[in-house]
């Protein structure tokens, strides 16, 4: 798989990954440990999106 290929996955996980959380934040008796574990793995995606950008940058 390509870096770029690679980013476009991460992007697009990241971005479902914020419409869950807005989507359970918004929902009447949200359940609080669903928006705890989407919202650890949205830090985990955006870390993986950093660190691939990296050695992007330091060229």
């Amino acid at each position: 798989m390509t870096s770029y290929s690679r980013f476009y996955k991460l992007t697009a996980l990241y971005r479902r990954l914020d419409d869950a959380v807005r989507s359970e934040g918004r929902r009447r008796g949200a359940d609080a440990f669903r928006l705890l574990r989407l919202k650890a793995a949205k830090l985990a995606v955006k870390r993986r999106l950093a660190a691939q950008m990296q050695p992007a940058l330091a060229r």
